[in-house]
């Protein structure tokens, strides 16, 4: 039987006893890695609709058996949006707890990457990044009810379908329903095995160049060709020498294409270009220069297409109060709560972008996220559930 944690009202969260709610969290820990087995043996690749709505429709019913209402936001190219709103006993604004339930990997990963438990580590497609974390907001939510009766505050979830691709079906829902709330709180993964919080990303762009060259015959006409993989390959030096590390900017040529055979001068060359700013005002300069590079052969012709798609989570004044409660209650275990800037980006960058308080990597600990090591540390999903419960009652 979990163990009781006292219910009486309190008159401060520090009155609250943390050691009783962190032991509750210990003795639920193995129906924890329960439910996120069963989330990760329901594969979800981003580009499978019929799959992620298979996991889509068991986290409705999750959650519906807490009481949460349920709204599907349709969507045409990826699975269904999840909002499920939990009615709370304060009249104060909804905290908002975002997450995703797409994976990087296809369709049939689990038959050589099995969801499996080694010891203290869990390990599948998707279990970091980021079904734990949706795991772990079920489990905060039914303690606080258990706790108090019912949600000590409105709490809304909302949990997407194409974050690894994008966002594109869901940003708009995202940043509506961060507008009408008090607090976002991401359950992405926490930075490293040391479990810190996340208060700074970079925003992160995608840019593709396309060179249009000459087409000719590489053996009885090479004169008459121009070539778009020799003037691709002269664009793709001048693109690299905008990395500023430094500074916190990093532009990576990661996919090439060009060509048709190995005798004709490409007419066609195309490179897609990853973008990484530390700080929103970096973005437009970059984005100017990427867009303003001339054709070193006046045959070929340049076409840039893309921008900042996720524009930096910087730790602004309303990320550092909400990581300073969350290291005020990490510390009623004595508990050394740590914070990060990390290279990735998330939906977390919308919200505190827009400048909504938002704090993000509340989700599992572990190391292999999109890698076939990925896994959580199960012994430390009970204080992260503890941190997220309290975190709810806080922000």
């Amino acid at each position: 039987m979990p163990a009781k944690v006292r219910s009486r009202k309190q008159t401060s969260k520090f009155d609250t006893n943390w050691s009783e709610r962190l032991q509750y969290f210990e003795s639920q820990q193995g129906a924890l890695v329960e439910t996120i087995r069963e989330f990760v043996q329901i594969e979800s690749p981003s580009d499978d609709k019929a799959a992620a709505d298979r996991m889509g429709s068991l986290l409705v019913e999750r959650f519906a058996s807490l009481g949460g209402r349920s709204k599907l936001h349709r969507a045409e190219e990826f699975g269904d949006n999840i909002q499920i709103d939990f009615p709370g006993a304060a009249n104060q604004a909804p905290v908002l707890l975002l997450g995703h339930f797409d994976t990087v990997y296809p369709l049939g990963t689990l038959a050589n990457m099995p969801c499996r438990l080694e010891g203290q580590r869990l390990h599948g497609p998707g279990v970091l990044d980021m079904k734990a974390g949706i795991a772990l907001m079920l489990f905060a939510i039914e303690a606080l009810q258990t706790w108090h009766g019912t949600l000590p505050r409105p709490v809304t979830v909302f949990l997407v379908s194409d974050e690894e691709v994008g966002s594109s079906s869901s940003r708009r829902i995202t940043e509506d329903l961060a507008r009408q709330s008090a607090a976002v709180l991401v359950l992405e993964p926490a930075a490293g095995l040391r479990g810190a919080v996340k208060t700074a990303r970079k925003g992160v762009g995608e840019y593709t160049l396309t060179v249009q060259g000459v087409a000719a015959h590489a053996g009885l006409d090479p004169g008459k060709g121009h070539s778009a993989i020799l003037e691709l390959s002269r664009q793709i030096a001048v693109i690299s020498k905008l990395n500023d590390l430094k500074s916190g900017v990093s532009v990576n040529p990661g996919v090439i294409r060009g060509g048709t055979r190995t005798n004709v001068i490409a007419a066609e060359a195309v490179v897609e270009i990853d973008v990484r700013i530390e700080m929103a005002k970096q973005a437009a300069a970059l984005d100017r220069k990427l867009h303003d590079l001339k054709p070193f052969d006046r045959h070929c012709k340049l076409r840039m297409e893309g921008g900042i798609n996720r524009m930096p989570m910087e730790r602004n004044a309303g990320v550092a109060a909400l990581y300073k409660k969350a290291q005020a209650i990490a510390s009623q275990i004595h508990w050394p709560l740590d914070e990060a800037a990390v290279g990735g980006g998330s939906d977390g960058n919308f919200t505190a972008g827009m400048g909504i308080p938002t704090l993000d990597g509340l989700g599992a600990v572990g190391e292999g996220a999109h890698a076939v090591h990925e896994h959580i540390v199960v012994s430390e999903l009970p204080r992260r559930a503890m941190l997220l419960a309290g975190m709810i009652e806080a922000a």
